[in-house]
């Protein structure tokens, strides 16, 4: 496992998480509690910390105050190693003309990130999803592949598929075609039951992901999902990375194989919550060898 590759991870936290009303009301979608002091955000900031990546920037926008005054008592006095720290990047102003457009805009604003840290890889995350995943065994996969791109997939069935982003990928992995949200999801090569759905996470070579998001702005493209993406099927070097490959430790033989939840809405946050209770939860929390960091407290205090 290559531990000492120079990689920068951005974690996308400015959306609204209008789905997730009332509890979007007053904090941003990945500050938003989930069980027993947890916050969205801890889950995609502890996989990042665990795999020993030590660069970390969180984009965020909306209601950004109470997301900041977490990231600043649990992982400000944690770190993420010798002389690093977690770091919340905003807007410049509360103007108009310098708000974030979208997940792309948002990076793009902050290109000036890799020139400062000239990474080998980028890692663009999403900041609202529940899962454990060891980052480093993707990254190998991207730099095994002389991969431009790689992109998260997780399998799922047909039917769920439909609400997502998916790959079309051929045998190798390679990515073939994007279909967003597609009434009709082609299947995975390997099982015909299931497809790849986009868990929103990313990894660039960094002058690659200057490129598509300096054509994505002169187009107007404000998002990876719409206008990024999809222009990325045309590329040669870019494979989609099977989450259920992902091999973290201290996982139990009663949770779920691969478990990564999209908690967008009311019900799939609850369901989600439901899944990491009990005495065999389908993920368990208190996983020690890859453990989910927290706050002290539940959701007073925010």
């Amino acid at each position: 496992m290559r531990t000492e590759t120079n990689l920068l991870a951005l974690v996308l936290a400015g959306g609204e998480g209008n789905r997730l009303y009332p509890l979007t009301a007053e904090h941003a979608k990945p500050a938003v509690g989930f069980v027993d002091g947890y916050r969205i955000i801890d889950f995609v900031l502890s996989n990042l910390v665990n795999s020993k990546i030590s660069t970390i920037y969180v984009i965020a926008q909306y209601k950004p105050d109470s997301l900041i005054r977490h990231i600043d008592a649990v992982w400000g006095r944690r770190g993420t190693g010798a002389g690093s720290r977690i770091q919340v990047l905003l807007p410049r102003s509360d103007n108009a003309a310098d708000r974030f457009k979208g997940t792309a805009d948002a990076v793009y604003r902050n290109l000036g990130l890799i020139a400062r840290h000239r990474p080998e890889v980028v890692a663009v995350f999403a900041a609202d999803h529940v899962y454990r995943m060891d980052v480093r065994q993707m990254v190998d996969a991207h730099l095994d592949r002389r991969a431009y791109v790689t992109v998260a997939a997780v399998p799922m069935p047909i039917e769920k598929a439909r609400s997502f982003g998916v790959m079309v990928t051929d045998a190798n992995g390679r990515i073939t075609l994007f279909q967003e949200k597609p009434e009709r999801p082609a299947p995975m090569p390997t099982d015909p039951t299931r497809a790849y759905g986009s868990m929103g996470n990313y990894l660039f070579d960094p002058d690659v992901l200057a490129g598509l998001l300096h054509r994505a702005r002169k187009n107007g493209g404000t998002d990876f999902g719409r206008d990024v993406l999809p222009a990325l099927a045309r590329c040669p070097r870019v494979f989609a990375y099977d989450f259920a490959s992902n091999q973290v430790p201290g996982v139990q033989a009663y949770e779920e194989t691969a478990y990564w939840r999209d908690v967008g809405t009311i019900d799939a946050l609850k369901a989600a919550q439901d899944d990491a209770s009990g005495f065999q939860p389908r993920f368990n929390l208190g996983n020690p060898r890859w453990p989910i960091h927290r706050g002290h407290n539940s959701s007073r205090g925010l």
